[in-house]
């Protein structure tokens, strides 16, 4: 165990507390999800990105303005994040359909819940 992570745990960064929730609710095995809570300062680079720099880290994040750019900003920061992305018309990732998000995270290779890969709008 390394910072409190089991050595093969997948992180995924998100916004806010709403999308954790929503994730949580999906995956069927053990992730750290990390709440960025909108912009991230020096410190939080400092204290919460840098040592991720080589964990297995996904970034989940608002297909908005602020989300654009946080996004950017840890793709500078984590440049070997994979990124993965939600649809512009739900535009928040707590407004993406819950079957969605199942779909986002199985293709990234995530274990999930499989009720929720039932849905009609299948991405497969």
């Amino acid at each position: 165990m390394r910072d409190k992570r089991q050595a093969s745990q997948k992180i995924i960064i998100v916004e806010g507390r709403k999308d954790k929730e929503r994730l949580l609710r999906i995956l069927n095995e053990p992730v750290e999800i990390i709440c960025t809570y909108g912009t991230l300062s020096d410190q939080k680079i400092e204290e919460i990105i840098w040592p991720l720099q080589d964990e297995e880290v996904y970034i989940l994040v608002d297909a908005d303005e602020a989300g654009n750019k946080l996004r950017s900003q840890l793709k500078r920061e984590l440049p070997n994040a994979k990124h993965l992305y939600t649809r512009k018309i739900y535009r928040e990732v707590q407004n993406t359909p819950l079957e969605y998000l199942a779909e986002i995270l199985f293709n990234a290779h995530f274990e999930v819940d499989e009720d929720w890969l039932t849905g009609e709008d299948s991405i497969f």
